[in-house]
């Protein structure tokens, strides 16, 4: 198992409803960060991998945006997520991304929620 620091960003102003500039109820980002909070409370990763949420990702025509990242391995930024089916595939492909070494997650092993909406694939810095 590795002992990096991981994060899983969720963006909280994704699918948004806007009024006179300014946000009318949740957005499709809460929702979908909530979700993933309460699946996550019986996860085996959930005191490895915390899940953040962030005010904008800049994806906002692509909404719902996450990533992975971690320490010394490939970040990964998802979009086109639905709130309503997709919270239990990005914790499997959380797990997945876990268990590499580089992070690396093959078009091939990703859960089908995830095999379209990725938007970019960051190299580590080292």
């Amino acid at each position: 198992m590795s002992n990096k620091q991981h994060t899983l960003f969720v963006c909280t102003t994704c699918a948004s409803t806007w009024q006179d500039g300014k946000r009318v109820g949740e957005s499709g980002g809460q929702q979908l960060l909530q979700q993933l909070q309460e699946l996550a409370q019986n996860w085996e990763l959930r005191n490895n991998f915390p899940i953040q949420g962030v005010e904008c990702m800049s994806a906002c025509n692509r909404s719902c945006v996450i990533a992975f990242a971690a320490q010394d391995k490939l970040t990964y930024l998802f979009g086109d997520l639905p709130v309503d089916s997709s919270a239990e595939a990005i914790l499997q492909c959380a797990s997945q991304y876990y268990a590499k070494p580089d992070g690396s997650l093959p078009w091939s092993e990703r859960p089908q929620a995830l095999k379209k909406g990725i938007l970019a694939k960051i190299p580590p810095l080292n």
